[in-house]
């Protein structure tokens, strides 16, 4: 017996290398400070929970519910668009509801590629992006995101062979890992690029309600004509620190929307009604503990860049995420200096080489400990004397 070529064919996964690292030093005895991980640090508010109590309770919620979601998480969907995009979307054709935004992300290319199909994907970008090109038996190339442009795609530089043979391409932003925002312009910029070459395009907006200084992200559904070729993917995972209950949605193209409905018709069952009801709880109540959240990430932002600055790092503030993409040191790859940091200084960071080519030369910190423990790691690092 031995495995599919599917599953051999899997990319190795970057972060349980990473995990498999920091549990061998932790295990060791060391005080590991980990700003590798993309793991929320703080709780879920308090009234979801709650929500999720009350709706456990109720012995309707016990069973199979409807295989394409509740129409009560579908609408707050729709409501939370509606509020904080402006944006007007239709419940029951427009709104996929996703057991975590990844389950989504590797289904698309399963759902609207076939065998030897070409998707374009960024680089540096979310590593699991690889894994739904590998299942789904496609090809794919990446397009660079350069500093020099801001971290946003340069769509001239995508030659005529890779326009005329992609039909699926990735974004993503606020960006994991390098924490760029992208604005109106570059989306609308992006929709007449996708009609003018029959693409596809699915924006991951994992972290969509992370912005800093004052700038919220764009939905890419802002941008007129955006549901003609494409999605947008939404989790709660970071918004409302609910990494854990597994839930997301698709929004936009209604075909798109159905194909992701069709797959998991067959992939799942439903998803539990009372996860379903305290997510509709998240979006369509008071959105104060999410400016709560984003006020924290961003004082912490400051205080990494304030620190890194102090011991002659010279680093870029990112713009959104909970992510801050440092460079490093002359003389390292990034393996090399992630290595160093964890062995000789107990801090753990995410090697920028494992999110693409165009991640070498970085490394990426989570904003996910506190400000006191940032400011620990740093002065761990300067100890090093790398920066002098």
């Amino acid at each position: 017996m031995e495995l599919s070529n599917r599953l051999k064919n899997l990319p190795v996964q970057f972060f349980a290398n990473l995990v498999n690292k920091v549990t061998n030093a932790v295990n060791e005895g060391r005080d590991v400070i980990n700003l590798g991980q993309g793991n929320p640090d703080q709780p879920t508010p308090s009234h979801i929970v709650k929500a999720l109590q009350t709706a456990a309770e109720d012995p309707q919620n016990h069973k199979y519910s409807s295989f394409r979601g509740l129409a009560e998480l579908k609408e707050a969907a729709a409501l939370f668009y509606k509020r904080q995009y402006g944006v007007e979307v239709d419940p029951e054709n427009e709104i996929a509801i996703l057991f975590g935004a990844k389950s989504g992300l590797v289904e698309l290319p399963i759902c609207l590629l076939n065998d030897g199909d070409l998707m374009l994907l960024p680089d540096p970008g979310y590593p699991d992006y690889l894994s739904g090109a590998a299942l789904a038996n496609v090809e794919y190339e990446t397009f660079p995101l350069l500093k020099e442009n801001g971290f946003l795609p340069n769509y001239e530089g995508i030659s005529v062979e890779q326009r005329e043979r992609a039909k699926l391409m990735f974004l993503n932003y606020p960006n994991n890992p390098t924490g760029a925002i992208a604005n109106r312009s570059f989306f609308e910029e992006t929709v007449r690029f996708a009609k003018t070459n029959n693409i596809t395009i699915v924006h991951d907006f994992a972290y969509g309600a992370i912005g800093y200084d004052r700038k919220k992200p764009v939905s890419f559904l802002e941008v007129e004509g955006s549901k003609d070729i494409g999605i947008e993917v939404y989790t709660l995972s970071k918004t409302y620190n609910m990494a854990g209950w597994r839930v997301g949605f698709a929004v936009g193209n209604p075909l798109i929307i159905e194909a992701l409905n069709l797959i998991q018709d067959h992939l799942y069952c439903s998803l539990f009604p009372g996860i379903q009801k305290a997510a509709a709880i998240a979006l369509t109540e008071d959105q104060e503990c999410v400016r709560e959240l984003v006020q924290l990430y961003e004082n912490r932002r400051n205080t990494l860049i304030k620190a890194c600055s102090k011991i002659g790092w010279q680093v870029d503030a990112p713009a959104g995420s909970f992510f801050a993409w440092l460079p490093t040191p002359k003389g390292f790859t990034s393996e090399e200096f992630a290595d160093l940091l964890l062995e000789k200084a107990d801090v753990a960071v995410a090697p920028g080489n494992g999110f693409g080519k165009y991640g070498e030369g970085y490394v990426r910190v989570g904003l996910l400990v506190s400000e006191d423990r940032l400011i620990e790691a740093v002065d761990r690092i300067d100890k090093l004397k790398l920066f002098r």
